[in-house]
């Protein structure tokens, strides 16, 4: 009967023994998880708070652009201005070049009709008043003569503030077409045509017509909300071939067709 005793002690002793070490493996194990999930809970809060700032950074650059844009239409308004004042003012001086144009005419024609009187005096002239009349004739002639020099003078004057006005128009209507043109691609706008999530690349509905260049930078939006970046590695007229930067996206955001396509940067003046 003892024999039969120890050996059930025994294998009672061998069970709770396995039993402990199974139950220690299971514990071992559990702790394992645990601390591998504390470690990626700690991961995703580090890539959370490295995306938010990242966002905030871009938030930063787009109301910037916002800013300069806004900047940009003011000094074009401010052009529109300048440029309306010069053509007025140029209209003033052509007017007042044909007068005095016309003027200058009419000074030539007395100065040819004195010319004339001096040399076949006229009558009432005689030999005791002949020079009294010639002088008086003679400074008639040098009156006539200065007022026609100070008008050609004054022609000339205006004739150079004109030409001047019409280069200084010129040169604000070109300032203008280019800051109309850096509006344009400032208040640029397209959308993401397609996308190979396998690649991790992108194709935009706009390309060099637009200005787009390799070190164009864009920003990607939903439902006015920054997502994420793209860099162009192909450009052709109409469309552009994009990287997607997945370092900028958000935790579980995938691009998709239809996304908006904004410029990071705004053209400089």
């Amino acid at each position: 009967m003892k024999p039969l005793f120890y050996v059930l002690a025994l294998v009672a002793t061998l069970g709770g023994a396995f039993y402990s070490y199974k139950l220690s493996e299971r514990f071992t194990e559990q702790q394992k998880l645990r601390l591998d999930a504390n470690t990626k809970n700690t991961e995703l809060l580090a890539q959370e708070k490295k995306t938010l700032a990242e966002l905030s950074a871009e938030n930063t650059l787009l109301t910037k652009a916002q800013d300069d844009q806004t900047a940009t239409e003011l000094a074009i308004s401010s052009l529109k201005s300048a440029e309306s004042g010069l053509k007025h003012d140029i209209a003033t001086l052509e007017t007042t070049l044909e007068e005095q144009k016309a003027q200058f005419d009419q000074l030539n024609k007395a100065i040819e009709a004195v010319t004339e009187a001096l040399k076949g005096l006229g009558e009432g002239v005689n030999l005791n008043n002949i020079a009294d009349k010639v002088k008086e004739l003679n400074n008639k002639k040098l009156e006539l003569e200065k007022k026609r020099d100070d008008l050609a003078a004054n022609i000339d004057g205006a004739t150079k503030t004109r030409d001047a006005k019409k280069a200084e128009s010129v040169r604000l209507a070109d300032v203008k077409t280019k800051r109309d043109s850096r509006i344009r691609q400032n208040s640029m706008e397209s959308v993401i045509t397609a996308v190979n999530q396998e690649w991790g690349f992108v194709m935009v509905g706009a390309g060099s017509n637009t200005g787009f260049t390799p070190q164009t930078k864009l920003l990607v939006q939903r439902d006015g909300h920054l997502i994420g970046k793209l860099q162009p590695t192909s450009i052709e007229p109409n469309q552009t071939l994009a990287d997607i930067d997945f370092d900028s996206l958000a935790a579980g955001v995938r691009l998709q067709p239809g996304d908006k396509v904004i410029l990071a940067e705004p053209a400089t003046n």
